[in-house]
């Protein structure tokens, strides 16, 4: 067990730039599945065909896919941008086959498919909402923005909490990962390194890693129990 203090600043330093990608990740995935959760309940068809698809695509996908796609493909794609014709695009993509790291790959692949399932738990909340409100917010004259804004998602939140909450720590453990892929540092790459090029014993190393993740996830669940426990008093 001495690794874990001999090396505390490689552990120290894997639990950081895990916990940067998931609070990145986190953050994009809470705005695209925000954005495709309003197409999911679009009252336009094919802005709600899309919606769909993409819940349908990412969540049935599994994360290894994604993140290999992102990691290998995306940059393979890049180096062939020549074949786009749309002025800006093959920039876009040559730029993600020359320039992005490891880092930024692994957060496009989380923050795809963690949007997904985003969604899903925002969808559920609205969902709770009366169909009552909506309908009067409809017979005021309020547009469909302004029904979500102002009546719906204000409602909705407080019935997602903690779906959210329960996709985000899903999210946090899904980061490990990453290491897998070409992001150097993380709490899995440490693990890695430390038994295959330091030498030392499997347990001891896994432990340490164990409890960083559970440093990140533990608060965040005794923080839904409580919210949970509060909405329970409220109804």
């Amino acid at each position: 067990m001495s690794v874990l203090i001999d090396k505390f600043d490689v552990f120290a330093g894997g639990f950081w730039l895990t916990l940067q990608i998931c609070v990145l990740a986190a953050i994009g995935a809470l705005i695209l599945g925000a954005v495709v959760a309003m197409l999911r309940i679009s009252p336009v068809p094919p802005l709600r065909a899309l919606g769909t698809a993409y819940v349908n695509i990412f969540r049935n996908m599994p994360l290894t896919v994604v993140m290999f796609f992102a990691a290998f493909g995306l940059p393979a794609l890049g180096s062939n941008a020549d074949f786009l014709r749309v002025p800006g695009l093959d920039v876009i993509f040559k730029r993600l086959g020359t320039d992005l790291p490891y880092f930024r790959f692994a957060l496009i692949a989380l923050v795809l498919y963690t949007s997904a399932f985003v969604c899903e738990a925002l969808r559920s909340g609205v969902n709770a909402v009366p169909a009552g409100q909506a309908e009067a917010a409809r017979s005021l004259g309020l547009t469909f923005s302004q029904n979500l804004r102002h009546v719906v998602l204000p409602q909705s939140w407080k019935a997602s909490v903690v779906p959210l909450g329960s996709v985000i720590i899903a999210m946090i453990k899904n980061s490990a990962l990453v290491g897998f892929f070409g992001v150097v540092g993380d709490l899995s790459q440490t693990a890695d390194q430390l038994t295959s090029a330091g030498g030392y014993a499997f347990i001891p190393v896994a432990i340490g890693i164990s409890v960083g993740y559970l440093i990140m996830t533990v608060p965040l669940g005794a923080l839904l129990d409580r919210i949970e426990k509060r909405q329970a008093v409220a109804r």
